[in-house]
This record gives structure tokens, C-alpha cells and sequence, in this order.
């Protein structure tokens, strides 16, 4: 009998008996009591399995739970499922649900209905999906002909997803069934519905709700709504310009692509481009602003977009000051640490806010000041700079990480601030349940520059990108609620030319890398994609800005 027991090792390095043949699910219930966090998913050799996948020799397992970006996809993926079940379960086949996209902490879905989608329905919606996560019901993987899988969503009116699995490479599809209901969906699923209970929904007006529920960050909690109306109405504009272009899914775009008809596209989404920044400069000078600050997350296109926001400006006559505050860093020496003891240049503390407000004031009263220059290198600021004078005519554009939180500059005075906030809110959906977060676009954005640039692994760009993203709900969006106007710097067609970028670098991941997982998902969102040829993107393109060849890389 012993023949048919083997060992297998768990993620603390103990290992257990079992019988040849059980479950990787089965193993998950033993060592579930050792997590901190509902398991959600396994991986052998640094890959994503099947949770009933049989173990029939030694191995080692890594169990996945929601502390981790690969278990918060899952389990991401896995209510939004829950959604669609529970809302065609309690409405009917009348009733469809579109994700729209990802805002802070949660996912902004919009029911797709012939009537009113009230509150009293979204707390039906809420006790269908309670109940289907109280049942633990099954979530099957099905492998099926990619023939079939295209049949099915022409018979039931998904062209989008029909052509989009038409341009697969690989022959057979895996798609999930919960209950009487299938779908595909870009990602793994958790092995049933019991660990999903930790979520909550918002219902918003208008036929829109949000699903929240925990990420890395928030500890399992789920976390509160906090309402964006200016984010959510960015993406409504966005959308609707996409809608009268005819472009809602990347079949759209990737027809524009066959019919060689991209280059024109490309033309004319960079002039909407354009026409936001147009809009924004002639806000800026009706209002008789003094400074403009600018922030946004990484890659969000910051240093490009501000160049161009100078040079709508100057084109107006009037005299433009670009200020980093990077520059004004403290020096190395008195930076702050945090509570592991290394040096944080996140926190607001690491400015010289005291030397910098000082440089306001003296601009303001008309005296020369000498900006200093950053030296990451010895980490000390440098001022070799010419002094600078503002004239009666002249206005600061100031970027960087604090710039929207008044608490960087309290001394100047509220009515001379327009706080302008940047992100790629793309509103390019694959299909009407997939969709390419912002979070993504701009990782695969930071991949593909800093490989260019710094030659920086692309792995340790992935395993980073948690902390980076930390930083950025701690420091950016508390305070974006109390901007003045946002610029979306999100261009729809970027993903094909981002994938001739980074697909090479993605599949350069090892399987032994702990990035091998997110960089095999990106890749997957990429599959869908026709690639474009960067010889079609505009020098002056924000785009330039991570794909090289800006015209904006040496101008100031």
C-alpha cells in the first residue's frame, strides 16, 4: 500500500502524505488552516494548474491566495462570473452584463437591459450571488474545438468574442461553465464559488454598478467605494467617442488593421489626443491660472503630456516654467525611512517642501530663483541651474507624484492652482466581459520603457509593480476628487503596437521566475491583438514616450 502514497511539498516547506491520485484541490483543504487567506488557486513549477488536477508522483505545490497578484486576478475573474450566472438566473436572457472597466478598488459594470435597472434589482442580483457562493458550486474548465467555441458565440450573439477566439493560434479553447451557464474569460479560475464571499456591490444610477472586492493591499478587506465621478465620466466621454468611431472591441480595431486602413485611425485618434490638450490650455488661461500641477501614476505619460501642455501655452503667448519636483528631493542623508528602514521617496516628507514653497513665493513676488537639479546619483540636489524670473505673463507647470495634494503646497494661494490629473483610462473593451485594465496598460507601457532605457529585467519591472502600485493608491488617489480636469492618455490603438514591443520581452520570463505567471496572463491579453508597426506612431506621440523615438526627449 505504501506504493501508492507520495510526498508532497507545501508552500512552508512541509510536506504530506497523501494517496496517489488526490486532488490538488483535496490537498488545498489540508493546508488551508496554514493560510492566512482563502486559497484561490495552485501552481507547480511556478505555473497555474487546475485545482483537480491528480498528483500521481512527488511534487511541490504553491498554493495562491488573495495576498498575491496572481490570486487577485483569480478571484477577480471568478466573481465577475458569479455576476453574469446570478443576473441571467434572476432577470433572464434580457439581461446582459458589460464590464466597462477597472476604477479604484473595483469594477465599474454597466446592465445592458431594455428597462430600468433599479436598486431594488441589484439587491436581488446580491442574494442570487450570495446564494450561488454559499453553495460552493463547481466551476468547470472545459477544453473544447475552437470551431465549436466560435459557433456557440455566434449562436448566442457574442460576434465579439466569436472573432476574437477566431484568432487564436492554438486549436482547442478552455472555457468555464458555472452551472448551466459557459463563458471564456482571459484568466484562471478559482476550483468553486465558496472562497468567492468576500465582495460587495454599489449601485450607482443609470443602469451601473460597482463590484468591489479585496486586492493585494487592502488585507482581504474588502475595501470602501470611493466615488470618482470624474474618472467615471472620463470613461463614459472615452467611450462614447469610441462608440461613434465604430471601435468598442479589438475586433474593431483589428478590422481597421486588416483593411490597411490604420494609419488613418491612428491620425485621427492622436488629434483627439490633442484636442484634450487643447481644451485643457484654453481652461487654463480662462481661468488665469498662476501654476498648473500635474499628476499621475506610473506610465501614465506625465513627462510627454506636460511638454505638450507647455507647448499649447507658449503657442498662446504666454511664458511656461516646467518645474520636476523630483528636483526637490531631500538630500539622500535626511530622507526618511520607512518602517523596514529603507530610505521612502514616496512620502510627501521626502520634499523639501520648506525650500520649495519658499520658490513659489519668491516666483510669485517676481525675484530670481535658482531650481535646483536632483542628483540621484549622489543624492543631493545641485544648483548649477541660471536663475529664472517669472514675468507678468508667465505660468509654472509643476509634475510630480504629490502635485494634486495641497498639502504640498499650502502657501499658495488655492484660486493661482489648477490641479490637472493624468491616467490612460482605456476604454477599449476585447470583448463585453474582458476588458484591458488601466493597471495593465500601463505595466506593459513600463515593461517595454524601461527595457529600452535601463535595461531592467522585465521580471523584476512585474514583481515591483505591487509596490509601485501601493504608492499610488496612498499618495494619488485620496485626492483625486479635487482636481480640476483630467487627460486621458490612453490612445486605442497602442496595445497592437505595444505587443510587437513587449511580447518578446514577456516571453523572455522563465518558468522558474515568480513573474512568469503575470507575464503568461499579459501575453494572453495580447493574443487578440493584431500588432501594428511603430513606423505609424507620431514622433510628438505620447506613445514615443515608452517606444523611444520622441521628439520631446530632449526638449524642456
Amino acid at each position: 500500500m505504501a506504493m501508492n502514497r507520495i510526498h508532497v511539498t507545501l508552500n512552508d516547506g512541509t510536506t504530506v502524505e497523501v494517496e496517489k491520485g488526490t486532488t490538488i484541490y483535496e490537498i488545498s483543504r489540508i493546508y488551508q488552516p496554514k493560510m492566512k487567506y482563502n486559497i484561490v488557486g495552485a501552481k507547480i513549477n511556478y505555473e497555474i494548474v487546475p485545482m483537480d488536477t491528480k498528483i500521481t508522483k512527488a511534487t511541490k505545490i504553491e498554493f495562491v491566495d488573495l495576498s498575491s497578484t496572481d490570486g487577485y486576478k483569480i478571484n477577480k475573474y471568478g466573481l465577475e462570473f458569479v455576476v453574469e450566472v446570478a443576473l441571467k438566473e434572476t432577470f433572464g436572457e434580457g439581461y446582459e452584463v458589460i464590464y466597462d472597466h477597472s476604477i479604484a478598488n473595483g469594477i465599474l459594470m454597466r446592465i445592458d437591459c431594455e428597462k430600468k435597472f433599479t436598486l431594488n434589482d441589484a439587491k436581488k442580483l446580491k442574494t442570487k450571488m450570495n446564494e450561488i457562493i454559499a453553495s460552493d458550486e463547481r466551476i468547470y474548465d472545459l477544453n473544447v474545438e475552437k470551431g465549436e467555441a466560435i459557433s456557440y458565440y455566434k449562436k448566442v450573439k457574442c460576434d465579439e468574442k466569436a472573432e476574437n477566439i477566431h484568432n487564436l493560434t492554438n486549436k482547442i479553447v478552455t472555457v468555464h461553465k458555472l452551472r448551466n451557464y459557459i463563458n471564456y474569460f482571459y484568466s484562471d479560475m478559482p476550483y468553486s464559488t465558496g472562497i468567492l464571499n468576500k465582495y460587495d456591490l454599489v449601485y450607482l444610477g443609470d443602469n451601473k454598478l460597482v463590484l468591489l472586492f479585496p486586492s493585494p493591499n487592502s488585507k482581504f478587506k474588502v475595501p470602501e467605494y470611493i466615488h470618482y465621478q470624474n474618472v467615471i465620466k472620463c470613461f463614459d466621454e472615452s467611450k462614447k467617442w469610441l462608440k461613434t468611431m465604430g471601435l468598442p472591441y479589438i475586433s474593431d480595431i483589428n478590422k481597421v488593421v486588416s483593411d490597411c486602413k490604420i494609419e488613418d485611425l491612428i491620425k485621427t485618434i492622436e488629434m483627439n489626443y490633442e484636442n484634450q490638450l487643447h481644451e485643457l490650455a484654453s481652461d487654463i488661461v480662462k481661468r488665469k491660472s498662476k501654476f498648473v500641477l500635474i499628476a499621475g501614476p506610473s506610465s501614465s505619460g506625465k513627462t510627454t503630456t506636460t511638454k505638450k501642455i507647455a507647448l499649447q501655452l507658449r503657442s498662446r503667448g504666454y511664458e511656461v516654467l516646467v518645474i520636476s519636483v523630483d528636483n526637490y528631493f531631500k538630500n539622500k542623508v535626511d530622507s526618511p525611512k520607512d518602517a523596514d528602514g529603507n530610505y521612502d521617496f514616496e512620502c510627501l516628507e521626502a520634499l523639501d517642501l520648506k525650500l520649495l514653497n519658499k520658490h513659489l513665493k519668491e516666483l510669485i513676488a517676481g525675484k530670481k530663483v535658482t531650481i535646483p537639479e536632483y542628483n540621484f546619483v549622489t543624492g543631493e540636489k545641485e544648483f548649477d541651474n541660471e536663475p529664472v524670473k517669472l514675468g507678468e505673463n508667465a505660468i509654472v507647470l509643476m509634475e510630480g507624484l504629490h502635485c494634486i495634494n495641497d498639502a504640498m503646497t499650502p502657501d499658495l494661494d488655492p484660486e493661482l492652482k489648477y490641479k490637472v490629473y493624468l491616467s490612460p483610462f482605456i476604454p477599449l473593451n476585447i470583448d463585453r466581459h474582458n476588458y484591458i485594465s488601466s493597471t495593465d496598460l500601463r505595466l506593459l507601457r513600463r515593461i517595454v520603457r524601461d527595457n529600452r532605457t535601463r535595461a531592467t529585467d522585465v521580471g523584476n519591472t512585474i514583481n515591483y509593480w505591487n509596490t509601485v502600485r501601493s504608492g499610488e493608491e496612498k499618495h494619488i488617489y485620496p485626492y483625486i476628487n479635487n482636481i480640476d480636469r483630467i487627460v486621458n492618455t490612453s490612445l486605442v490603438y497602442e496595445l497592437g503596437v505595444l505587443k510587437v514591443f513587449a511580447e518578446p520581452l514577456l516571453y523572455s520570463v522563465k518558468e522558474d521566475s515568480t513573474a512568469y505567471y503575470q507575464a503568461r496572463r499579459l501575453i494572453n491579453n495580447l493574443k487578440g491583438f493584431y500588432p501594428i508597426p511603430s513606423d505609424y506612431v507620431p514622433d510628438e506621440s505620447v506613445l514615443r514616450e515608452f517606444i523611444g523615438k520622441s521628439v520631446f526627449e530632449h526638449y524642456k
